[in-house]
């Protein structure tokens, strides 16, 4: 099977001596923006970088997925007698103004800019020099993808930058990168505005995959086996931000904003969409787990295709490996009772729950035979037959499983939102699972489903944060408002001080 990535020269090395250096994209070759953009081959090369960039370790590679961004939610055991990642402690203390913390902090906004800035870069480019790329419906997925890119990275920079969505007294202003120049620095923008450039760029994402996007026409999975007459380039769909990947980061912006009756709405419209009868994507059952796929490959309707992640995951997670011990100052893990209290809420059914009985590794041993329980999301036995690259080498970003909590969250009624936790059980192979008997039982269900289904995915302090909680399962002290807010770096303009 063909790699998705391909290699090319528009990834430049990121700085972060000084605060306009995340804006150089410069290729290394030093090859002009304008030879890149002169085919449509250097666009469709331009728009893989992009994917590549998302996929750095310093953001959606690890940071934001397996470390640092689980670590604000406190979900990591750490011996702080022993520890040695410092950065990962710090965070988990929400202490941000050590050398530790503040590198990690950097390190992920740099990142997320200088991927921000490569979406602009192809922005641009479709408006100036589109032409170049002959076929209209190619011209506008490259051109809506990349204002996907640049709406997923900006989000994030909210949910990690912002103030708290509602309820709180500190205002945040945040820059809203639309430039691709170093020499010009981004506008900045209260919560309000900012909110409102995401919803143009998720509209304009929306206006120009519609019809163009080959989701309309073929399956997921028919695009997954290169269906004959059909360019390479749309190909592989689930591992770009097609069309209902869209809709579905529409729906999780929607919920952050605290706009419930839209995030309903759109999270029902991917979830009852549909392709010749039958439902556009599902959640993830048996199925994925009976193949071994714990990253549930086939409800994914984005992610990351990162073929060398189990190279460092497992040496940071260990996973499956049985031959690695369990070290206090290296590896992340929890202890069993954590995982006990991580399923509390599942109680009787645990028998049966295929996320708790396959998504762990229960008997990793430190060197006093302790044992603790280790993700193996992103751990696969290379020697297996059915060890596909589409079903393992991957990093998550959007799921049908996010989408069914934001609808069961929103939902308008009891009924509605009983039938969406009745359908959502039952694909993690738990059937006849008790009714809520109240909308209020609602927020703490989801609260705690956040933890279990997206563990080292990166989604649960962003959860926290939308909620205003003030308390983190496995934080000893209240999170404060200021523990939600990080600091932006001190090598960025910050008109907030």
């Amino acid at each position: 099977m063909k790699k998705i990535y391909l290699l090319f020269g528009i990834i430049s090395a990121l700085s972060l001596s000084s605060c306009n250096d995340w804006l150089d994209v410069r290729p290394e070759t030093e090859q002009k923006a304008e030879d890149q953009f002169s085919s449509t081959g250097g666009f469709c090369d331009a728009l893989t970088g992009t994917y590549m960039s998302m996929g750095s370790q310093d953001i959606y590679g690890e940071r934001l997925s397996m470390t640092n961004i689980e670590s604000l939610a406190n979900l990591w055991y750490m011996d702080e007698t022993e520890t040695r990642r410092n950065e990962d402690l710090d965070l988990k203390r929400h202490t941000y103004n050590t050398t530790y913390a503040e590198d990690a902090i950097e390190a992920i906004y740099a990142q997320l800019f200088n991927v921000v800035a490569q979406a602009n870069m192809v922005i641009k480019n479709v408006d100036e020099n589109g032409g170049v790329v002959q076929n209209p419906a190619m011209r506008a997925v490259l051109q809506g993808e990349a204002y996907a890119i640049r709406a997923y990275c900006q989000l994030d920079v909210l949910r990690l930058f912002g103030q708290l969505p509602a309820g709180g007294t500190q205002a945040v202003s945040l820059p809203y990168s639309e430039t691709t120049s170093i020499e010009e620095m981004p506008s900045y923008y209260d919560f309000n505005a900012y909110v409102e450039k995401l919803k143009y760029d998720i509209a304009m994402a929306e206006s120009l995959l519609k019809d163009n996007d080959p989701v309309f026409q073929y399956s997921f999975a028919e695009l997954n086996s290169a269906p004959a007459g059909l360019d390479d380039f749309f190909y592989y769909r689930q591992s770009r931000m097609n069309y209902w990947a869209v809709k579905a980061l529409e729906a999780r912006m929607l919920l952050y904003v605290g706009e419930k009756d839209e995030a309903y709405r759109v999270a029902r419209e991917v979830i009852d969409a549909t392709l010749e009868g039958e439902p556009v994507m599902e959640m993830s059952g048996p199925a994925d787990f009976t193949a071994g796929y714990t990253l549930c490959p086939s409800e994914c309707l984005f992610y990351l295709s990162k073929y060398d992640v189990m190279d460092y995951s497992s040496s940071v997670l260990i996973g499956g490996n049985m031959t690695v011990q369990y070290s206090p100052t290296s590896n992340l893990a929890i202890t069993h009772d954590m995982r006990d209290e991580l399923y509390a809420e599942v109680g009787a059914y645990l028998g049966s729950h295929n996320r708790y009985l396959h998504q762990w590794n229960n008997n990793i041993r430190d060197a006093y035979q302790q044992t603790y329980s280790a993700t193996t999301k992103y751990y696969w036995d290379e020697d297996e037959a059915n060890n596909l690259m589409t079903c393992h080498q991957l990093v998550p970003m959007l799921r049908m499983s996010e989408v069914y909590l934001i609808a069961m969250e929103a939902a308008p009624t009891l009924e509605e939102a009983n039938a969406l936790f009745q359908a959502y059980m039952i694909a993690h192979e738990v059937p006849n699972a008790a009714d809520f008997q109240s909308m209020e039982e609602l927020p703490a269900f989801v609260l705690s489903e956040y933890r279990r289904e997206f563990f080292a995915e990166g989604q649960a302090f962003y959860t926290y944060k939308r909620m205003g909680a003030e308390d983190m399962l496995w934080c000893e002290e209240p999170v404060e408002e200021a523990d939600y807010i990080l600091p932006l770096p001190i090598t960025e303009y910050n008109p907030n001080r």
